[in-house]
């Protein structure tokens, strides 16, 4: 049975915690509990081999037209063949699906990402509440070693397959606050003369 990307599923749970506290005991991933990937697992998809789970990546929308890469993880042994670009591809079809257009990530290994269309940008564009993970980093507060990145997916219903060589197209646009201003307080909304 050849190796394939697809949603994760109940009895995954087990081995995606397994791949992610291996790495996060390298202080390379944060680690997960069980709990946490039950809650979040319609975010994940895996790759799977034989049966088991060797690869694995969530995609969480955190605001508006906003989402971040998270947890992509590919066991050593299926490393350097394509499965990172697979999951990662996986996930922003799902966003696309979405219509969601800006995508961010927290990293320790840029490369990978650069190589895929991803810019490095400054952390103070980022909104505040992706920084709730941060306390549980090993290296929170002082000596914080991740890179955040981000890619502009094109505005578009086309969905990539695995033949595809590549990400969409990505444009990254001038540097600007990734979160939409609140309504000022006291500031009505202006609303139609049709009511419901």
């Amino acid at each position: 049975m050849p190796l394939k990307i697809r949603k994760a599923k109940m009895k995954d749970v087990r081995e995606i915690h397994k791949l992610l506290n291996h790495f996060a005991e390298k202080k390379e991933l944060l680690a997960r509990s069980l709990s946490e990937l039950y809650e979040n697992l319609q975010q994940f998809f895996v790759a799977e081999d034989t049966g088991h789970v060797v690869g694995c990546c969530s995609l969480s929308v955190t605001w508006d037209n906003l989402a971040e890469i998270k947890a992509l993880a590919v066991a050593g042994d299926y490393q350097g063949r394509g499965i990172g670009r697979k999951l990662l591809q996986a996930c922003l079809n799902d966003a696309q699906g979405l219509g969601v257009t800006r995508i961010f990530t927290l990293t320790m290994k840029d490369g990978f990402f650069q190589k895929l269309g991803f810019k490095n940008i400054a952390k103070h564009f980022l909104p505040h509440k992706i920084w709730t993970e941060c306390v549980r980093c090993p290296y929170f507060p002082e000596t914080c070693v991740e890179i955040a990145m981000t890619i502009d997916l094109a505005v578009s219903d086309r969905r990539m397959d695995s033949s595809d060589s590549g990400l969409p197209d990505a444009v990254m646009g001038p540097l600007e606050m990734m979160v939409p201003s609140e309504p000022k307080a006291g500031v009505q909304p202006k609303l139609s003369g049709r009511r419901r």
